[in-house]
């Protein structure tokens, strides 16, 4: 059995998700795309159920990859019941999905959240009431602390097991008219959407819908022109837009029967957005927040990871003493030692508060303030306010922020997009910026070297806007509201995020160091280091750092761990000059993406701006280090 989570974005759906999947959940994308989803398997009266998050999205009309999936995903075979989210503070907005939910003919339940908020706001819903207008199962939510998110499971569990699917609304009679005319046309059309959601489809012109059902009956296009054009002629309007009216319309007339508002003053949330979104003083508190924000993280990591360090460095001289330092064997051990050691005490520490930091920051509803507030940056780089979101989500993964792109509907804009946000710091390369300059220089430098990294995207956009130049429209962004986040919640999405780590770095952090010692033992690593000696040497770094920035392209995390192990001592004091140190960080932040962004980037732009992206990060890396090199040698030396 199978249920899928279906919601508008900020519903809350994601946080019912990881309510009941914690940690036991998995990531993947749906076959051809790039469009994500994530699933798990949770314990139902007794019964193990699959389900599945779905992308947030606002209607089922397929205008963009995202409907699309979740469109095909619903039509399929594949789901037993429907959970459909909806904000409860933004009732008929969240209604008008459902609408479209209840058409699909498949077992249903309306799972209303932020109840909570609700009744902050002074609203009162009648759920008895709208669930016996809407024929399905309507229950009470609030998922960050939990409530309610039983009774929504068993519900849509006895639901599938009965297999009672749901009973659409009755739109216009002229709409009701057509819908009956192409449903008798199309009933020999076997699909697993019932005839009366396909004829909805048809009419408001989904194109793989049309040209499934042409297969099966020739001359189909004709009728439905014909529909099409009756009910232009008829209302004045083209039949996909009074398909959406008609939802709108019904939705609010729902959410007016069955909401009640009462007056309520100004709490202290709502005057927050004076503050936080004020022309001046907002990026005053931004600057401020961030700052404290990646200072917090430098202080926890920077506790935890002096202490795992001096006790790594202890452990791998006894391994040696034991061994004999001169063996192949002992060298190998020592690698993987060292590998394991490196991120346990230089990724984790910083990689932990900072994904931890990130999802506060997110469920508290503060990362949608700081797009509003960065949209004016991007249409300074000649970029849509869209892609403000690729941007965030490059802090976590660049990859994710490389996929995210495709919301752009230009593809000028998607390549621009997906060149400045690959040279974001990701955590992987946050873990070198607090764990070398940050860690010997001073927190004042990690924090720094973000604002640097900013200053330096939105100079390159700046240039790279005056050889293909274009104007953006504006940014419509809706805000929701501030909330406090449970623990529970934050640790879960959290631990998703690290366990990545975990699961696909950690190994490759070790297998690579192996390999750097194997190299090192047949002196092999010489001739790789040989490669990036033009760009060491500009820079002023030793020649050993270039093995590990080759490896760094394989995971970002590799170019510090595997720098230790080249140079002899994970005591970078020891061996680097503070100058070196800086410069060979603001280096990794800057240079070429790792493997598996240069995959999405592939995937997303094709192999050409792949190499686009490679030759201009590269460049970037170059120019920006070798400024910080001349600028603070002669400071820090």
């Amino acid at each position: 059995m199978r249920f899928a989570l279906v919601g508008q974005p900020n519903c809350g759906k994601s946080t019912l998700f990881n309510q009941v999947a914690g940690y036991k959940a998995a990531t993947g994308n749906f076959s051809g795309t790039t469009v994500t989803f994530t699933e798990t398997k949770v314990r139902v009266l007794g019964d193990v159920v699959e389900l599945v998050d779905l992308p947030g999205t606002y209607s089922l009309l397929g205008t963009n990859p995202a409907e699309r999936v979740v469109l095909d995903y619903l039509v399929s075979n594949e789901v037993d019941a429907i959970i459909n989210v909806v904000d409860a503070t933004h009732l008929a907005q969240g209604l008008a999905l459902t609408l479209e939910l209840l058409e699909l003919k498949r077992p249903v339940v309306l799972a209303v959240n932020m109840m909570d908020e609700a009744t902050r706001q002074g609203m009162q819903i009648d759920g008895e009431k709208l669930a016996r207008i809407t024929h399905i199962p309507v229950l009470p939510v609030i998922a960050t602390k939990g409530q309610g998110v039983r009774n929504v499971f068993a519900s849509a569990f006895n639901l599938a097991r009965e297999k009672k699917p749901a009973v659409r609304q009755t739109y216009s009679p002229e709409l009701e008219t057509h819908i009956k005319k192409l449903t008798e046309k199309i009933v020999s059309v076997h699909l697993p959407v019932g005839s009366e959601a396909l004829a909805l489809k048809l009419l408001e012109g989904d194109p793989q819908l049309i040209h499934q059902v042409s297969d099966a009956i020739p001359g189909i296009e004709n009728e439905i022109q014909s529909s099409v054009d009756e009910l232009c002629h008829i209302t004045g309007r083209q039949a996909v837009w009074l398909v959406s009216k008609e939802r709108h319309d019904l939705a609010l007339k729902l959410s007016d029967q069955v909401l009640k508002k009462t007056k309520q003053g100004l709490s202290f949330r709502d005057r927050l957005d004076d503050y936080l979104l004020h022309p001046v003083f907002g990026y005053v508190f931004l600057i401020i927040i961030m700052f404290l924000f990646f200072w917090g993280v430098n202080a926890v990591g920077g506790i935890i990871e002096e202490p795992l360090m001096i006790f790594a460095d202890q452990l791998n001289v006894k391994l040696l003493a034991a061994l004999g330092e001169k063996g192949l064997l002992a060298q190998i051990l020592s690698g993987a030692l060292q590998g394991f050691t490196g991120g346990l005490a230089i990724v984790l520490p910083y990689l932990v508060p900072f994904q931890v930091g990130l999802g506060f920051l997110e469920d508290v509803g503060y990362l949608p303030r700081i797009a509003f507030l960065m949209d004016s940056l991007m249409h300074r780089m000649g970029l849509h306010g869209k892609a403000v979101v690729p941007f965030i989500l490059g802090y976590g993964c660049n990859v994710s922020s490389i996929m995210s792109t495709r919301i752009l509907e230009d593809k000028r804009d998607r390549f621009l997009a997906s060149l400045l946000s690959s040279m974001v710091p990701c955590s992987a390369r946050m873990a070198v910026i607090f764990g070398l300059a940050a860690f010997y220089l001073g927190p004042a430098y990690g924090v720094g070297i973000y604002f640097l990294n900013i200053v330096v995207i939105a100079l390159t956009g700046r240039i790279i806007t005056r050889f293909l130049p274009e104007d953006s429209p504006g940014l419509i962004l809706e805000m929701p509201v501030y909330r406090m986040p449970s623990l529970r919640t934050v640790t879960a999405k959290a631990w998703l995020r690290i366990r990545e780590f975990i699961v696909e770095a950690w190994p490759l952090l070790i297998l690579g160091s192996i390999v750097l010692a194997v190299m090192n033992y047949y002196q092999l690593s010489q001739f790789t280091d040989v490669l990036f000696r033009p760009i060491t040497w500009l820079l002023g770094l030793p020649s050993q750092v270039g093995t590990p920035l080759i490896f760094g392209i394989l995971r970002k995390e590799l170019s510090l761990v595997m720098l230790g192990q080249a140079l002899g001592s994970m005591n970078f004091s020891q061996v680097l000059t503070q100058a070196q140190m800086l410069t060979y960080t603001i280096f990794v932040v800057f240079y070429v993406p790792c493997l598996a962004t240069l995959i999405a980037i592939r995937k997303e732009l094709g192999t050409k701006k792949m190499f686009a992206i490679i030759g201009i990060t590269l460049l970037v890396a170059i120019l920006a280090s070798l400024l910080v090199r001349l600028v603070m040698a002669p400071i820090l030396g």
